[in-house]
């Protein structure tokens, strides 16, 4: 299909190929990338909207959510029992004690070293802050420009999506949850 005078059905559709065809969260500047049509990012985000809409109105088994500034398609969550049943059960284990407290901590401090995860909690966290990258709950996010560069860690998307959450502003208040 060419570019040339594309129908707002037509890049409609294309969102929506593009979204589940990746897999992984994408920008709007990404999605308008793809089309590369005289799109403003706003008329990207309304047909967004519009595709959110009728997977919501439809009750649909999939849906399209938001995480920050991106957008990702992903199963209707009143399904999920349904796709258990035929997925492979998950491999992963919970999370200990110590695992979620420093989760909670990179969440609200980031960008954080592993240093200073280890001055708020008074103990080391090499294995935690390992067992969390391998659940991809937060990534090396670079290095301080100090003594050592030191790596700086984020949440990720999949920590987003672990909550339910759209982005960080939606956790609780930081005095709710007693962080130093």
């Amino acid at each position: 299909m060419e570019n040339n005078n594309l129908k707002r059905s037509d890049i409609k559709n294309i969102i929506e190929a593009i979204m589940f065809s990746y897999g992984e969260p994408v920008s709007i500047r990404d999605l308008n990338l793809a089309i590369n049509e005289e799109l403003s990012p706003k008329e990207i985000e309304i047909m967004l909207n519009i595709l959110i809409g009728e997977y919501k109105e439809a009750n649909r088994g999939i849906q399209i959510i938001r995480l920050g500034d991106k957008y990702q398609m992903c199963s209707n969550p009143e399904y999920a029992d349904f796709i258990k049943k035929i997925m492979e059960p998950s491999k992963k284990k919970s999370l200990s004690q110590a695992t979620l407290e420093t989760l909670i901590i990179i969440a609200y401090k980031q960008p954080i070293t592993r240093t200073e995860i280890e001055t708020i909690r008074g103990v080391k966290c090499d294995r935690v802050v390992n067992t969390l990258l391998e659940n991809n709950l937060v990534y090396e996010a670079g290095r301080l420009d100090k003594i050592g560069k030191p790596i700086i860690y984020k949440t990720t998307d999949e920590f987003l999506k672990l909550l339910e959450i759209e982005s960080l502003e939606d956790l609780p208040d930081k005095e709710q949850i007693s962080l130093k």
